[in-house]
């Protein structure tokens, strides 16, 4: 792995540093980078230039916080709650200008002293560090004002965190047809309508629908737990279990994944892939079972969806704190002692999240609010426009005054 991040340094920065001079030789020089987390080789390469940069955060502002505080004098603090809390859930801690308490479960994974991806660290302090050496450093951030009012401020003095989310195609966010754009060309188009016209069958609010990213592979215990949950709830479902062979393999690999595969069809569908936004946005959609990812949770926030969070690694667990605790639109999944989901659990918290009780009604209500908060703060005029904006305007000022 070290070798490997090496190489995309190496590699990244010479291609990035040829870029910016050809084009700057042919006449378009390049007047801004903006680029992602785990990337510092990108800063170092732009200041290198004398090319102005600023991070694109593709997590929440609550998770940049934590982050910033455990490279600024709160490792100690933090590492000591990993430490003390075997559960998880027994210490917490309070981060200031965070407005959540913290256990361990709730912090990134990456933080934990048994993580075994152990290069991420080592990269975010990199991240930091360059931002340190930033006179009054800029970080756009896949968020918006409304959503995270405290966690956006509470670095204010030593970062600038502009909220310009939510990054989710426009057709989703201004009352257009989303069938009118784009999702990859016709073969997505005609693929998806199978499962679209399904959906489109179903009552308002009435399918789960069950996803768990690009990068989270469960295992096949977890699998049967989820599966027989599902049945046992009796609501039509909509899960996605990506492809894990070619061929005959892959079909034979599917058969052992959930022994129970040919019940679960008569109840729902299994698709190998989804438009996930498109899939959210179909009025049928109740409940979104979810690992938590940035990207899957704000598509679910800006459609009005509520959750049931079952985070795996990285910023997830966050993420499903917030969730479940801040924004009140879902409810987290608790694991038993062997880090498995039992089916009574998933059953528990899907009843509570489609039933008619006071809690699924809250549920609902706050995400009906935080769709139209999306909205207003990404439609023009409001606080991701105008914020994007006011930012474009102040480099381009920048640049006439050099």
């Amino acid at each position: 792995m070290d070798h490997h991040l090496s190489e995309i340094s190496r590699c990244g920065s010479q291609a990035l540093y040829h870029l910016v001079v050809t084009a700057a030789k042919e006449g378009r020089p390049f007047s801004f980078i903006v680029y992602s987390i785990l990337l510092p080789w990108a800063a170092e390469t732009a200041n290198k230039l004398h090319v102005p940069s600023a991070l694109l955060w593709i997590q929440p502002a609550t998770v940049f916080d934590i982050y910033y505080y455990y490279f600024h004098d709160y490792s100690d603090t933090i590492d000591n709650t990993n430490s003390d809390s075997t559960d998880g859930i027994s210490c917490f801690i309070e981060l200031p200008g965070l407005p959540l308490k913290l256990t361990k479960r709730d912090l990134p994974s990456f933080m934990d002293a048994g993580n075994t991806y152990t290069f991420a660290i080592p990269l975010f302090k990199a991240q930091f560090e360059i931002l340190d050496k930033e006179s009054n450093p800029k970080v756009l951030l896949n968020t918006f004002d409304a959503l995270e009012p405290e966690a956006l401020r509470a670095t204010s003095g030593k970062y600038d965190l502009i909220g310009i989310g939510p990054l989710i195609p426009s057709a989703f966010l201004d009352g257009k047809d989303p069938s009118d754009t784009s999702f990859g060309g016709d073969f997505v188009q005609h693929s998806k309508d199978y499962y679209m016209e399904w959906l489109n069958k179903k009552p308002k609010r009435s399918v789960i629908y069950v996803s768990f990213g690009s990068m989270s592979v469960l295992s096949k215990p977890q699998m049967e737990e989820l599966g027989r949950a599902l049945l046992s709830i009796d609501r039509p479902f909509l899960w996605v279990i990506r492809d894990k062979k070619k061929a005959q393999e892959e079909e034979e690999e599917e058969d052992k994944l959930v022994s129970c595969r040919e019940e679960l069809e008569r109840l729902g569908m299994i698709v190998p892939w989804c438009s996930q936004v498109e899939v959210l946005s179909n009025p049928s959609l109740g409940c979104f079972v979810t690992h938590c990812g940035w990207n899957s949770t704000l598509e679910s926030l800006v459609c009005g969806v509520p959750m049931v969070g079952f985070p795996q690694w990285s910023d997830q667990g966050t993420n499903a704190k917030l969730v479940e605790d801040f924004w009140k639109t879902g409810l987290r999944v608790k694991t038993n002692k062997d880090g498995i989901v039992e089916r009574d659990e998933f059953r528990r918290c899907l009843e509570m999240v489609m039933g008619d009780g006071e809690k699924g009604e809250e549920m609902r209500l706050n995400a009906e609010k935080w769709k139209d908060l999306s909205r207003e703060a990404a439609n023009e005029g409001g606080s991701s426009d105008k914020n994007l904006k006011d930012f474009v305007d102040e480099n381009n000022q920048k640049k006439a005054v050099s």
